[in-house]
């Protein structure tokens, strides 16, 4: 058995506000509050991303909304550029300078970032759904892969229009998860959080036999490490693959074993992995 969804997507339900204004950071010189390339939606009341809030972002809303109005009689309309001085200019503490580029938008849509990381999730218990929900607006892609079909949220195979799963999401019902290993991309990430101990030793050790894994992280405490080890090495596993596995997972110094608290400490860890590697 499995069973692989369709793409999934999130489509727009809300009232028409075409045509959208893009609001871009075109440049970034010293500290704004956010990186080049980050752009924002404006439409007739409603605003989508953020250029990073503050008094830069309600001129630029208000500076959109007017050229909104004024292309609406132009064609074509010719972009528009404006530079800020974040300090004296506009009395936000960044200091920094920012040049921003407002042009139609030929959609509703934000553009969409390059993905942090690839991450195999095995396990769709509680932290695992917990896990998917704290990194479904992160630019990450997923294979979330259980042997349990029942274990999965329903609509993570066939979300309804405006469900809650993103498109880089794919849930896959298998019934041999450790062949999906062999599918991941150089570099990707591998967490293992299954119902089966058995089971996270064995996708344990077909994890650390690839040689291009960018992040292994293995639920678990620090018996269950040291067990996995003693057995891995009887195997016939390398020190050097051993050395890369993270068990137990998490930013340490969070306590709580709720599972979104556990989420919210990996998520936060899988971003800091990925700003290491990127």
């Amino acid at each position: 058995m499995k069973r692989e969804p369709a793409p999934l997507t999130l489509l727009d339900g809300e009232p028409a506000q075409t045509p959208w204004v893009c609001v871009t950071l075109r440049r970034v010189r010293g500290s704004a509050p956010r990186e080049q390339g980050a752009c924002m939606l404006v439409g007739t009341t409603q605003t989508r991303g953020s250029i990073g809030g503050g008094h830069l972002e309600y001129k630029a809303i208000a500076t959109a909304r007017r050229l909104r109005a004024r292309w609406a009689a132009e064609t074509p309309a010719e972009p528009h550029l404006e530079s800020h001085a974040l300090g004296p200019a506009l009395g936000q503490c960044c200091g920094g300078h920012v040049e921003l580029r407002y042009e139609i938008a030929a959609s509703g849509a934000l553009p969409v970032p390059a993905p942090l990381f690839h991450l195999q999730l095995f396990g769709a218990g509680h932290v695992g759904r917990a896990l998917v929900r704290a990194l479904r607006p992160l630019p990450c892609h997923i294979d979330w892969i259980d042997e349990r079909e029942q274990e999965f949220p329903p609509d993570a195979f066939a979300p309804e229009v405006g469900g809650e799963w993103p498109s880089t999401l794919r849930a896959l019902a298998v019934d041999v998860p450790e062949a999906e290993i062999a599918t991941a991309p150089p570099g990707a990430f591998y967490l293992v959080m299954t119902h089966s101990h058995d089971l996270d030793f064995h996708l344990g050790e077909t994890i650390l036999r690839r040689a291009d894994i960018g992040w292994f992280g293995l639920i678990g405490s620090a018996t269950k490490r040291a067990r996995f080890l003693r057995r891995w090495r009887e195997r016939g596993v390398s020190e050097s693959a051993l050395e890369r596995l993270v068990c137990p997972v998490g930013i340490p110094g969070i306590p709580g074993k709720a599972p979104e608290v556990i989420a919210a400490s990996v998520a936060a860890q899988l971003l800091q992995v990925a700003a290491r590697t990127g």
